[in-house]
């Protein structure tokens, strides 16, 4: 499961997922139209399968960029994409329709129509809502104007909301469609705004569409694939549950003058030491990828290394996320130091630390000794900055 998960993210980039089968008999489906202004270019036609996408097609366009694709029609809907370089439109095949896409180049992958396919139709309208909430993310990212708490406040109003048109809109409106499974593993970069692994909330959501599956396409792997991710995600609940009870301390009033050395793997396959670090001003942050907070997390910590790696500040990262795949994914593009504790909820790391709560991070002075953790701090920047001249 955790395999099928990360594999998902990946392919969500493109914002879409799918589970590649057809049909034994001779039915065909068709996609076609034209690309204008993309005349010579190859078109590519992909099935958008678990382990990412898979080629079936291409095409070479003409002068009035024309293309026709046939494909087995599947024996439950299925998710394709149509791809030039990065510019991609996704499509659903649902039966033996035919589907016309007519798009410009460049930029078709806003500037698009479909006829044919109903599900095509939803398909689009909530890619272009993706896309959407994705440039007022970054918009709201390049405001030099707002601090740290407006900015990371005011992106989660928006995924909020956005999450919340969607449930309402589309997934618990017909969660028997593909296009509500479609919205499942709809992401902002990597990270998927409906999160099963740590989000109670977003476990139910992919519940329901389980279950309409289980109705409507009963013998569908990807239904199946949905029981599965809701259920570890469950599991995952109970048990960090479980963990944060056992150690349910009052976190200002905890005494952080020592520091237990962490020895772990890094996303690059080194064996990192926060002793090591000895020498410079480190934050050693407990973090769960994919959560809520996570985007906004990351973004405020790459501010502060941005301000002040170069005066000696280093980050590192444990993140107790229990996918592997997930998690190099996750911190591919981070600048500082990503380390993984396989134990997860259950790591002895989070009870060295008495961590109660996730994510959590601690100041560590130049001399390898703890300062103080995040209940204790009211500004980040002055911590750090007073660390540094020490």
């Amino acid at each position: 499961m955790k395999h099928i998960l990360s594999s998902m993210v990946m392919v969500l980039v493109a914002t879409a997922a799918a589970v590649f089968t057809t049909s034994c008999n001779n039915k065909k489906f068709q996609v076609k139209g034209n690309i204008e202004g993309a005349k010579d270019s190859m078109l590519y036609l992909e099935n958008l399968s678990l382990d990412g996408p898979v080629a079936i097609d291409s095409a070479k366009l003409d002068e009035q960029g024309t293309f026709s694709f046939s494909v087995d029609a599947p024996t439950a809907p299925e998710f394709y994409r149509l791809r030039i370089a990065g510019q991609i439109i996704n499509v659903c095949a649902d039966s033996t329709e035919t589907v016309t896409i007519k798009a410009q180049w460049p930029g078709m992958a806003t500037n698009y129509q479909v006829e044919g396919s109903e599900e095509c139709s939803i398909i689009r309208e909530l890619s272009l809502k993706q896309i959407d909430l994705q440039a007022k993310v970054i918009a709201i990212q390049s405001n030099y104007n707002l601090n740290d708490q407006v900015a990371a406040d005011s992106i989660m109003a928006l995924v909020d909301a956005y999450k919340k048109e969607v449930k309402l809109n589309y997934i618990f409106k017909a969660p028997m469609r593909a296009s509500s499974y479609f919205a499942l593993f709809q992401a902002i970069g990597n990270t998927l705004l409906f999160n099963p692994q740590v989000n109670e909330d977003d476990i139910k959501v992919f519940a329901a569409v389980a279950t309409s599956w289980d109705t409507y396409h009963p013998d569908a792997l990807r239904g199946q694939n949905l029981h599965n991710i809701a259920i570890e995600g469950m599991k995952n609940i109970r048990i960090m549950r479980n963990k944060l009870a056992n150690t349910n301390v009052d976190a200002s009033k905890v005494h952080v003058s020592g520091l237990i050395d962490i020895s772990l793997m890094d996303n690059r396959g080194n064996v990192r030491n926060l002793s090591d670090l000895k020498g410079k001003v480190v934050m050693l942050d407990f973090h769960v990828f994919g959560t809520k907070e996570s985007t906004q997390r990351i973004m405020q910590m790459r501010e502060l290394y941005n301000k002040y790696h170069d005066r000696g500040f280093e980050i590192y990262q444990v993140s107790l996320n229990d996918d592997e795949h997930f998690w190099k994914t996750q911190t591919e593009a981070l600048p500082w130091i990503s380390v993984r504790d396989a134990d997860g909820a259950n790591s002895q790391n989070l009870v060295a630390y008495n961590v109660n709560t996730l994510p959590t991070f601690f100041l560590i002075d130049r001399n390898n000794v703890l300062q103080k953790r995040d209940a204790q701090i009211k500004d980040i920047d002055k911590e750090i900055q007073s660390l540094l001249a020490q």
